[in-house]
Formats: structure tokens, C-alpha cells, sequence
């Protein structure tokens, strides 16, 4: 029996060993540990990430130019929906799209991740989002997240201000801060200042029925953290002005580009043809890009900034200065024409030109544009080094201290650096053998010299400042922020010294002002302005029409370049075009409404 007593003891401290280690368990689960507690938590809990509020973007003078509206997407995270019913037809026609395309949304949110929240649907209307809300409960999984959507008041500076698309895999992959669905800058000012112009995200804890319904702030919002809005950026453009360039170049393909000499400052970035800003943003975003995409005038490619052209014969301008510093000329140095034949240099080869008065100096040779007297000036100056490898290399040299052949770092995130071909390429061109005469196209700002139109107004603000100039940018200001960066702000030089512009600047005045100057049409009552005209040829159709300028003489305020595609001589649309735009920056009003008139009315884009 004594036995039979020792065995019972046995068995109630086993049975009791075992309640106190089962006891001990549960207190350590529900007391001790918080990842069971928070693993129930989350049967009931929704982290909503709430958005920022993305900058806002002024022009100079501080008008709005992009805005934020309220819009909503529709989220979904989709283990929350598995193996529950739903009414897809009525979810379908809630959100107005097809049965097919809710499969398509699904499985691309699964394959991203059934854990994580995705966006289904972006970009709901306030009303669709509101009617959708209703009936929300019956669609476990789903639920609605407020944000702002971008809004263009002045339907102007497309391609300066760019536009916003959603985040590809890579991007969610190297940066935390966006999920799938998240939209970011492409281009323009908003991607350049992407990190400054989104903000940062908050976190909304919220408790939710087994509907998915929303019950509330869990434990009245203690957990919360609330986003934080972009900074504002000041940009630096004048949107009036940028309003009226995109009116003059309606209709017309090629770029506009102005800044101010004594910043660097761009006060007005066009791209024609452009495009509404608007038609990239809401649900047929999509829609409208593809139809973009597609367009043969290409509206999306920004060509001020991408575009490379042949500058013609507003290069002349830098061959001038180049052979001002060697020594080669003065401004008094002269040169022949033939006319017609203008430059011969085989017995069969020659580069033409037109009728004009001969012998001319430089000043002259500038006014009327002559061919043969550049020419001439690049010959000369090729043949005073020992070798034409040593000659090409310091004239590239000196061509490249004016920024062409190389990026311009400015705030823009794409944009093309020319052609400014190295010595070696002619050398394996030409086996070798080649001199002035065979690149003499080069001297006229033809051959393979090409710069695009951002590069040929810096080239004028060059020349306005008499041989410095600050990087072309378009952000003034940027809100918490005491500068912006020093790159923009740090005055660089090119290779000329000051005493050389002098003869140059005044060949651009007389070209304006000249009895035979070829930009008289730039004229303007009470504002003196000193201009190139350039006409490049092209082999593909009419030749294109270019002309720089800056005004006034003294402390000049604009330095400008318009460059028009097709558009023949450089004074019949870019000399008219650019004077408008500097009378219009200059004085606020137009003199000459017959001048405006025609280049309003002017179609060069061709309707097949």
C-alpha cells in the first residue's frame, strides 16, 4: 500500500510540473512576450502609410505653377482576400473596369507580394472614391488611401517642369521609401529634386472589423506618425514669359532657350511641339502617354536640352574670339569674297556665299555673315602651329571652355553633351591626312560640330558677360534650404580674355543695327540689341533657322538662343521670334503686332 501512496505522489507532481510549466508558458505569451500580442494585434489592425504631400513649384515671381489636388487610390493588400467571396461584378462596376482587367490587377499584386499593401487602382475621383467607400466593407482586403495629385494651373513648362510616373521594381528594390504603385519625377524639375519635393511618409495604425471596415485610431493614435510635405521650390523661370514663347513657337518645331547673363538663371525653357502637363496625370495617364509616345512630332522629346543641331553660322561669333586670342587677326584684319564661290580652296571646291561689299574686317565680316571671311580666319589660323593635330587640338580646347562637347552638370537629369569631335577622329577619318581646308565646314559652324540650344544661349550669355558665365539652372530656391548648390552659383570663365570681345559684340550690334546687317528684323524701338543669325544646313529638307542675342549692351538682363527646325534663313522666324521674346521680357508689352502676327499665324509643321 505504502508503494501505491509513493506512486500517487509521483503522478500528481508530474501532473502538477506540468500545469506549472503550461502556467508559466501562457503568462510568458500573454504577459512576457509581444509577438503573440501583436500577431493578434494584426488580425485586426491596417497600417495605412499615409503619403506626403509633395512641394509645391513657383516661378520666379512667385506665381504657382504646380499645384496639389486630392485624389484617391484604391489599395489592396491580397492575403487578406484569399479564400473570401466577393462580388466582383459589383466591385467591377463600382470602379468601372472590366472583369478581365480586376483578374490582371490581382495577380500583378500578388506576384509583387500577398503580404504587402499595392496600389490597385490610382488616381480615383473624389466622387468614384466616395460612392466606392459605401460599399467598401464588403470587399475584404481593399480599402482607400487618401493622396494628392499633381495639377498644372498654367498648362505651360512641360518639358522644364517634367512629370511624374510610377516606380518600377528596380526603384522599390534599391530605395525603401516607395512601394508599388508609389509615383516619383521622370523628368524635368521633378525628378531632378525628387528627394526634395516628396516628403517623407507617415504611419496610420487603424483598427478594422472583419469586414475591413474602419473602427478607428488604435489606441487613439499614440503609434501614429504623421507625413511630412516636400519642400517648395522657387524655380527661376518667368512663366509669363515661358507662356509666350510656347505661343510663338505653336505650330513650329525647335526650342527656345533664355537665361540671365549675371546668374545664370533660365527664364524660360521651350520645347516645341509640347504638350498639356495635365494629360499625365489621373487614370488615363497611361492612355495619353502611349498616344504621346506614338506622336511622329515627338512632343515628349525636350529638344532645348536633348536636341544637337549645327549652331551655322553663329559660330562664327567663337572662331572670331579663338582667333582674337591667338593673335592670328585683329579687328582691323581683312578678307576677300567671291561671292557666289566665297571661299575656294581646290580648283573645285569652294564654299559659297552672297553678294555683299569686299574686302571686310572682321567687324563687317560679322554684320553681313560672310562665309569666305571666316573661312579664310580658320585657314589662317590653322596654319600658324606646326601641325594640324596641334592646331585642331588647342582650337578644340579652346571651343570646349565655352561648354560645348561635354554635359553642362546643370539641374537637369537628361540632356545631350554635342559633338565636338576629338583630333583622333579625323585622324582615322582621313587616314592621316587632312587639314583646315578638308574640316573647313567647321569654320561656319557646319561638319560635325553639333550643340544644342541650351549650349548655344550660354554661348550668349558668354558673350554678354564678356567671357564668363554661370551654369544654366532652373531652381532658384529650395524652402529649408539656406543656398542652393554652389555649382550653380560659381562664376566660370572661358579661354578669351575680355579685351577680345569688344570688336566681336560690336559685329552682333552691327548685324542688328548695320545698314546691311543680317538681323535688322530684331530691331526694336528703345532697346539696342546685339545678335548672330545662323542658317544650318540640313539634308533632310529645308534648312533651319537659328539666331542669339542679348540685350541690353550694357548690364545685359537676356541672353537668348531660338533654333527653328525647317525654317530657312535665321532671319525670317528665329530673329522675329527672339525679339519678341526680348521686347516681351524687357518692356512687358509688344510694339510691333504686325511681327507678332506672322509668327502667331506662321505653320511650319507639315499636316501629313
Amino acid at each position: 500500500m505504502t508503494r501505491f501512496k509513493a506512486r500517487y505522489k509521483v503522478i500528481i507532481g508530474i501532473f502538477l510540473l506540468i500545469a506549472i510549466i503550461f502556467l508559466s508558458k501562457l503568462f510568458y505569451i500573454q504577459v512576457v512576450n509581444d509577438d503573440y500580442k501583436f500577431s493578434a494585434n494584426n488580425n485586426v489592425l491596417r497600417y495605412d502609410v499615409q503619403q506626403a504631400v509633395r512641394g509645391l513649384i513657383y516661378d520666379r515671381d512667385s506665381n504657382l505653377i504646380v499645384a496639389n489636388v486630392p485624389a484617391y487610390d484604391l489599395m489592396i493588400v491580397p492575403r487578406e482576400l484569399k479564400n473570401k467571396k466577393i462580388d466582383t461584378l459589383k466591385f467591377c462596376r463600382l470602379v468601372e473596369i472590366k472583369q478581365e482587367k480586376f483578374i490582371d490587377l490581382y495577380n500583378e499584386a500578388v506576384n509583387y507580394s500577398a503580404y504587402k499593401e499595392s496600389v490597385f487602382i490610382k488616381h480615383l475621383s473624389k466622387e468614384n472614391a466616395s460612392t466606392l467607400g459605401e460599399h467598401l466593407y464588403e470587399f475584404p482586403g481593399f480599402y482607400l488611401r487618401k493622396l494628392t495629385m499633381r495639377e498644372y494651373p498654367s498648362n505651360s513648362a512641360t518639358h522644364l517642369i517634367g512629370y511624374l510616373g510610377e516606380v518600377n521594381s528596380n526603384t522599390t528594390s534599391k530605395d525603401p521609401f516607395y512601394t508599388k504603385g508609389d509615383l516619383n519625377g521622370v523628368s524635368g524639375v521633378e525628378a531632378a529634386y525628387e528627394e526634395s519635393l516628396r516628403g517623407t511618409k507617415g504611419m496610420s495604425i487603424k483598427l478594422v472589423d472583419v469586414h475591413n471596415k474602419d473602427q478607428g485610431k488604435f489606441q487613439e493614435g499614440k503609434f501614429d506618425t504623421l507625413p511630412i510635405s516636400g519642400s517648395t521650390l522657387t524655380t527661376t523661370i518667368n512663366i509669363e514669359l515661358q507662356k509666350y514663347g510656347e505661343r510663338l513657337m505653336q505650330k513650329k518645331i525647335g526650342a527656345i532657350v533664355a537665361i540671365e547673363p549675371s546668374t545664370g538663371e533660365i527664364l524660360s525653357l521651350i520645347s516645341a511641339p509640347t504638350y498639356n502637363p495635365n494629360l499625365l496625370i489621373g487614370r488615363k495617364r497611361s492612355e495619353n502617354y502611349k498616344a504621346l509616345v506614338n506622336d511622329k512630332r515627338k512632343p515628349l522629346f525636350n529638344r532645348a536640352i536633348q536636341g544637337t543641331y549645327p549652331p551655322g553660322s553663329i559660330f562664327k561669333l567663337i572662331n572670331g574670339l579663338i582667333a582674337l586670342q591667338k593673335g592670328t587677326i585683329t579687328k582691323d584684319s581683312k578678307f576677300s569674297c567671291n561671292g557666289y564661290y566665297g571661299y575656294s580652296y581646290t580648283k573645285d571646291k569652294h564654299v559659297g556665299c552672297h553678294p555683299h561689299r569686299t574686302p571686310l574686317n572682321l567687324i563687317n565680316g560679322i554684320e553681313v555673315s560672310c562665309n569666305a571671311y571666316f573661312c579664310d580666319l580658320y585657314n589662317k589660323y590653322f596654319t600658324s602651329f606646326n601641325s594640324t593635330i596641334q592646331a585642331y587640338n588647342h582650337w578644340s580646347g579652346q571651343v570646349a571652355s565655352f561648354g560645348i562637347g561635354d554635359y553642362m552638370n546643370n539641374d537637369f537629369i537628361t540632356g545631350s553633351p554635342g559633338k565636338l569631335p576629338k583630333s583622333a577622329y579625323f585622324e582615322r577619318l582621313y587616314n592621316g591626312s587632312w587639314n583646315a581646308n578638308t574640316i573647313i565646314s567647321m569654320a561656319i559652324g557646319q561638319g560635325e560640330l553639333l550643340l544644342t540650344p541650351i549650349q548655344m544661349a550660354n554661348i550668349t550669355a558668354i558673350l554678354a558677360n564678356r567671357g564668363f558665365y554661370y551654369t544654366p539652372h532652373i531652381v532658384k530656391k529650395i524652402s529649408g534650404q539656406e543656398a542652393i548648390d554652389t555649382n550653380f552659383t560659381t562664376k566660370k570663365f572661358c579661354a578669351i580674355e575680355p579685351k577680345n570681345f569688344a570688336p566681336i559684340i560690336e559685329g552682333m550690334r552691327q548685324a542688328v543695327e548695320g545698314e546691311n546687317g543680317t538681323a535688322e528684323k530684331a530691331r526694336i524701338p528703345g532697346i539696342e540689341i546685339c545678335g548672330k543669325t545662323g542658317t544650318a544646313q540640313n539634308p533632310h529638307g529645308e534648312d533651319h533657322s537659328i539666331f542669339i542675342a542679348f540685350s541690353p549692351i550694357i548690364n545685359p538682363k537676356i541672353a537668348i538662343a531660338v533654333y527653328v527646325e525647317n525654317g530657312g534663313w535665321g532671319a525670317t522666324w528665329a530673329v522675329p521670334i527672339a525679339s519678341l521674346m526680348i521686347e516681351k521680357y524687357l518692356k512687358g508689352t509688344i510694339t510691333d503686332i504686325n511681327k507678332e502676327t506672322f509668327i502667331l499665324e506662321g505653320n511650319l509643321i507639315s499636316e501629313e
